[in-house]
């Protein structure tokens, strides 16, 4: 099939703006959008710039505006989007060239919530131990790949780059509710300030966005009630 490509191109060298490009290129209906944009970059032009690693939803490297909405490159198929595909960079975070942004603003607030197990107690002589109940209560927030995606779907994101964010926030949830975990008083610092979890409206967007089905919304009301009432 002949899918027409339109992409959202910047390059801070030559452009005062960002501008449409629009590219026809020769698809299978199973071809993905990361397929695309490597014909066009590999035959078509070379200029063109956008992340990409593994290629296959596990780095999360590719997150893209596709028809407008956040997904993979490397998970969204031209089957499901039709003959006219739009891609653009995420939203909310400064644009580099062309589909790669500047992604330290997002890594700095995954920073704040310390993200790995914080535990000063005497170590047992062999590992902590949990119950199959506990590991579980915290696994959703370990699907993140940290894509972006669910941050930059966010309306108060968009318009507060101080806010924290979901994807913050999920990792902050899968080691407040780790029973091995003794950090959350150091987490709720970065989280209960004035521009952490309170910000969240809930608009959903990024449980919508997030390509692991991780309910975002839902973690992040649970760490809200874990600041409010510290019981769980």
């Amino acid at each position: 099939m002949q899918v027409t490509l339109k992409v959202l191109r910047f390059d801070p060298a030559k452009d005062k703006k960002p501008r449409w490009e629009t590219y026809q290129v020769e698809a299978e209906p199973w071809d993905r959008v990361l397929d695309l944009l490597h014909k066009v970059k590999w035959y078509q032009d070379g200029s063109l710039a956008f992340r990409r690693s593994c290629g296959h939803g596990i780095c999360g490297s590719d997150a893209m505006l596709i028809n407008g909405k956040n997904r993979l490159a490397c998970k969204t198929l031209v089957k499901d989007l039709g003959s006219v595909i739009t891609v653009e960079p995420i939203r909310g975070l400064p644009v580099e060239k062309d589909l790669i942004v500047d992604m330290e603003p997002f890594f700095a607030a995954y920073r704040a919530v310390k993200p790995y197990l914080i535990n000063d107690e005497p170590p047992p002589q062999r590992e902590r131990l949990q119950s199959p109940e506990e590991r579980a209560r915290f696994d959703q927030g370990t699907k993140c790949i940290l894509c972006a995606s669910c941050t930059t779907s966010c309306p108060v994101f968009w318009v507060n780059g101080t806010y924290i964010g979901p994807a913050a926030i999920v990792q902050a949830h899968r080691f407040i509710f780790d029973s091995r975990d003794r950090g959350k008083r150091e987490r709720f610092k970065a989280l209960g300030s004035g521009s952490g979890v309170w910000r969240c409206r809930t608009a959903y967007n990024c449980t919508e966005a997030c390509p692991r089905e991780i309910p975002v919304t839902q973690l992040i009301e649970e760490v809200k009630r874990a600041i409010l009432f510290d019981s769980f």
